[in-house]
């Protein structure tokens, strides 16, 4: 069944829906909820609270492709369960560690809350990463989009993660210097 036919039956409220996005896409989410939390069990739950979210979700929207919009919504429920998780003092792992490396990327003093300021700096970082050339590419959204470790992104990319690891931190810092050249941050500290 193709996105179009299942989001036409989310429309038409047909509990199908469910079964026939789980069918095709329960896997590619649990391992993007599994990347993030690295526990199958909150990965089963992310995914489940998917389904519901894009059930309730569908009577306004009409996505033309289910995988990034499904992906979107289960990469916030996990991070959503990373934030629980840390506000517990409890686990740790890849997610809390990738976000820490971005944190040198961000203006200082960024307030979530400020819609216009996000929106702005998120589309600032979408033509950043449209620029990178394609192996750079693939390792920067594996690593701060899905969350994935150096070592799988290394695996995937047929290449050592020592070789990985420089990558991102060189993609980083051109991230920092787009960003004070766009005028979205101010300079930080080392």
């Amino acid at each position: 069944m193709n996105d179009r036919e299942i989001v036409e039956l989310y429309w038409q409220r047909s509990e199908r829906a469910i079964s026939e996005t789980a069918k095709k896409y329960g896997q590619y989410c649990r391992i993007v909820a599994y990347n993030i939390l690295g526990d199958s069990q909150d990965s089963e739950e992310c995914v489940n609270d998917t389904w519901l979210a894009a059930w309730n979700s569908m009577p306004n929207n009409r996505p033309s492709r289910l995988n990034p919009y499904l992906a979107k919504i289960t990469r916030n429920f996990a991070l959503q369960k990373i934030v629980y998780r840390t506000a517990k003092k409890r686990g740790g792992g890849e997610a809390e560690l990738a976000l820490e490396e971005l944190d040198d990327c961000v203006p200082s003093g960024y307030c979530i809350e400020k819609e216009l300021e996000e929106k702005e700096l998120s589309e600032a970082i979408n033509r950043f990463v449209d620029r990178l050339p394609d192996e750079e590419q693939l390792a920067f959204i594996g690593r701060y989009w899905f969350l994935a470790s150096e070592r799988e992104i290394a695996r995937k990319q047929g290449c050592s993660r020592s070789k990985i690891n420089a990558t991102l931190k060189h993609t980083r810092e051109k991230l920092k210097n787009y960003l004070l050249q766009e005028g979205l941050c101010t300079i930080l500290n080392d």
